[in-house]
């Protein structure tokens, strides 16, 4: 099956999805080396699936990373939060 359909397009579907998705992960967990990074372009460039994988799990991490903030958590929520584990257990 070739990467790119006769019109020059991306292909729509994905030989190796569970592949793609851990290098794009370890991708976008800084886990990489270079190489990996240059065949990821490729990738991107040639695959729908892994594109807009790609991108929607790159836009979820940077709306994470600037919405949760630590904030202080009051002494009386953390005294309830243990005290229910304790119960469950």
């Amino acid at each position: 099956m070739e990467n790119v359909n006769s019109s020059g397009e991306r292909k729509l579907n994905c030989g190796d999805e569970n592949k793609c998705f851990q290098l794009l992960e370890s991708i976008l967990d800084g886990e990489a080396l270079q190489e990996s990074k240059e065949m990821l372009d490729q990738k991107l460039a040639k695959c729908q699936p892994c594109f807009e994988f790609y991108h929607l799990e790159q836009a979820i991490r940077d709306v994470l990373k600037n919405k949760c903030t630590k904030q202080p958590v009051p002494a009386e929520l953390a005294t309830s939060i243990r005290q229910k584990i304790k119960e469950l257990r």
